[in-house]
């Protein structure tokens, strides 16, 4: 006679509870803000109007009448969305305007968009790299470059962070030894952050292109916080050093200083061609809405046409850079408007960051993974669109809560 056992079984995702809890017991829990107005310097932020300080909204564009009108001419010409990814049905004459003109910008023969930046450099280094080549990476480049390397099948090796001599040594070292067979590399890519998102400080690019150079090495640089911030126009870090034609692969977003989505890759022709033919994210994602790609097109216009903006976004860095130390912060190497001010526990740096808030005040803390557990901050960004009365309250707002919580002079004992 036969028998039926029956099994108790655990939730099979009963850990997630239990990790979600170790982050609320080590002040690494964030939950999400709601916002409720427009993106701007002035938010509605969970229910309360706060000044903001945490988009990457440089040039203050996601508001920008010009932008506006683009996108909604778009969406009554050509509809709410593309419908298909690029190779099927979905490249729209105004993706091939937008990368044109992208090209045009940055001095280069091709751009191919893509969804993100974040997917753009998950798209370009595993479709150029394979187990004959060698990636070397700064050891602070952004999440979606380490992702990027772990989707390829190449090796990789690390320099430490802005060590122009130890990626000297890294790139000798591998052009000595070869690859695992003893072949040379079939490519040696450098890959780096133009301007670093959570220390503001900007890439050695000419100490760098010079040792890719001495070495046979191609260079990658992600603009994403350089573009609409460095160069001529917001033309990014290479044109900030006058590196053009130096430079192999300039990777971009769509989404910071240009104020709208997506990401961009610029390059010669055949890279743009191999891209459209193996990128993964590229064939595997839907295109760009139209008002999307619409409203990208009308702010690198923006940038050339109203150069006033970026004056405006330096002068605004410069005097909030300036104020930070004088009250006794310590904001780091940051060189850029990202202006980090460094708290050191994460417990202190979301406290700091919700009695902001109560001062009116939205800026983020930082913590682990995102940045070393001990390097914990709250991440401000000033923007073309803060006046000088915004930058005045904010920065009463900071000398407030630093003193209330014993973090600068003249603190309560």
């Amino acid at each position: 006679m036969a028998t039926t056992t029956q099994h108790t079984h655990a939730n099979p995702l009963g850990f997630i509870e239990e990790e979600l809890e170790g982050l609320r017991r080590q002040n690494l829990y964030r939950p999400l803000r709601i916002m409720s107005s427009a993106q701007g310097p002035v938010a509605t932020v969970d229910g309360r109007e706060v000044i903001s300080l945490s988009s990457n909204d440089y040039l203050g564009l996601t508001h920008h009448p010009r932008l506006r009108q683009a996108a909604l001419d778009a969406v009554r010409q050509f509809g709410a969305g593309s419908g298909a990814v690029r190779t099927i049905a979905g490249t729209m004459s105004l993706h091939e305007e937008l990368e044109a003109e992208l090209a045009r910008f940055k001095g280069t023969e091709a751009v191919l968009t893509f969804q993100s930046g974040f997917t753009a450099n998950t798209g370009v280094i595993p479709t150029i790299t394979g187990e004959a080549d060698l990636i070397v990476s700064d050891g602070l480049n952004h999440a979606s470059i380490i992702d990027g390397m772990r989707l390829s099948k190449a090796p990789r090796v690390i320099y430490p962070h802005a060590d122009v001599t130890a990626l000297r040594d890294r790139l000798a070292e591998a052009r000595s030894k070869g690859g695992p067979d003893g072949k040379p590399h079939r490519l040696l890519l450098v890959v780096t952050d133009g301007v670093f998102s959570m220390d503001g400080d900007i890439a050695p690019l000419p100490g760098i292109v010079e040792a890719a150079e001495e070495f046979g090495a191609a260079v990658m640089v992600d603009d994403a916080h350089a573009s609409g911030v460095l160069g001529r126009n917001g033309r990014g870090s290479v044109d900030h050093f006058g590196l053009h034609g130096r430079v192999a692969i300039q990777v971009g977003t769509l989404s910071k200083a240009v104020g709208v989505l997506g990401g961009y890759v610029a390059g010669s022709q055949a890279l743009r061609d191999l891209l459209i033919q193996r990128s993964r994210p590229f064939l595997f994602s839907t295109s760009a809405p139209p008002a999307v790609a619409a409203a990208c097109l009308e702010a690198i216009r923006v940038f050339q046409e109203e150069p006033e903006l970026i004056d405006r976004l330096w002068a605004n860095t410069r005097r909030f850079k300036d104020e930070l130390p004088r009250l006794g912060f310590n904001t780091g190497v940051s060189e850029t408007p990202i202006t980090p001010v460094m708290i050191g526990e994460s417990a202190v740096a979301q406290e700091f960051s919700n009695r902001l808030f109560g001062e009116g005040i939205f800026a983020q803390p930082v913590v682990f993974p995102t940045v070393a557990l001990d390097k914990a901050r709250i991440r401000t960004i000033v923007t073309a669109a803060h006046t000088d009365d915004m930058l005045d309250r904010s920065l009463e707002a900071f000398s407030k809560v630093g003193r209330e919580l014993g973090l600068i002079a003249g603190s309560r004992p």
